[in-house]
């Protein structure tokens, strides 16, 4: 699904090119529309392609969140209920993962809205470094670690585990770059997840089983709270889309769905700045100095492991 949106998304300037002046406020607001209207269609027929069923066309009546539950999953042959909880839970996840300051999606596309690219085109550049598991696969990476640890029972093996600085293994979604304390989208994400859990009435599903376990001994141990090591938005989202019967293949998808409205805001304040200009990150040669010209027939075959660059943004 993912190659699919970087896809459509930037094939999307095709369709509407005669209205992709950067430099028209109306043509940035009408794509800003555009993008921010699609974005949940185009997630949802990605989904339905990649399972072989017919897509799903998008209802006015229905809210946005709603919206997208119904093009996930109704199909033709019988009409599709809507649980209240499940899309405000939904509509929970999409308002706490709409921005996040500068990271690197967010940098990438105002690094190439820079140069003016059309804003689909800026939309699709964001959406390839989300791609990147070390960006929008962290809600992935949770189940993965959960699997990993398989039962309740091997709870404290793991967390000692984690507790050695010479094992490789971490718990994923726990602590954060920015948020040295309590990361304050998990107190939200938290709520509407056991909110999802009880109303869903899931007691039959080990992996969430696990998951509510693997929060309340972290949030009692000493060394992940002098540590301040809390379970961050990640983790609690990973639970929330699970309970909500979204296949791991379009988690980064929804991520992107719900990023986009950060994605479009900073492109649009970029653009609207008249000092704006290209990005242009500073690279510093950190190699050998002045060297005497070598013949090609008397080189090495392999350049000299000296020559390297390093970047500074």
């Amino acid at each position: 699904p993912m190659a699919i949106m970087c896809a459509v998304v930037g094939g999307m300037s095709a369709f509407y090119h005669e209205t992709m002046d950067i430099a028209n406020p109306d043509h940035r607001w009408l794509s800003a529309y555009r993008l921010i209207a699609k974005m949940p269609t185009l997630a949802a027929m990605a989904y339905k392609v990649s399972i072989g069923q017919p897509f799903v066309y998008p209802q006015n009546k229905l809210s946005f969140a709603e919206n997208f539950l119904s093009m996930m999953f109704s199909i033709p042959a019988e009409p599709y209920v809507i649980n209240p909880i499940k899309a405000k839970a939904l509509d929970k996840f999409l308002m706490l993962h709409a921005d996040h300051e500068q990271n690197a999606s967010t940098s990438t596309v105002r690094i190439a809205g820079s140069s003016h690219a059309n804003p689909f085109a800026c939309i699709a550049s964001g959406i390839t470094a989300l791609w990147g598991p070390a960006h929008g696969g962290a809600n992935e990476a949770v189940l993965n670690m959960l699997h990993e640890i398989g039962k309740k029972e091997n709870i404290p093996k793991f967390i000692a585990k984690a507790k050695d600085k010479k094992d490789p293994f971490r718990l994923m979604g726990f602590g954060h770059r920015v948020y040295k304390n309590y990361d304050p989208r998990a107190r939200v994400m938290q709520a509407i997840c056991h909110e999802l859990l009880e109303e869903l009435n899931i007691t039959d599903e080990p992996l969430l089983e696990l998951a509510m376990e693997l929060e309340r001994i972290a949030l009692s141990d000493d060394y992940f709270i002098k540590r301040k090591l809390f379970p961050n938005v990640d983790f609690y989202s990973g639970i929330v889309l699970k309970a909500l019967g979204i296949p791991v293949s379009m988690y980064t998808v929804l991520f992107a769905v719900a990023r986009t409205i950060g994605w479009i805001s900073h492109w649009k304040e970029m653009i609207q700045d008249p000092k704006q200009r290209i990005g242009r990150p500073r690279q510093l040669y950190i190699g050998r100095e002045q060297r005497d010209y070598v013949a090609l027939s008397d080189r090495h075959s392999q350049l000299s492991p000296e020559l390297k660059f390093t970047t500074k943004v």
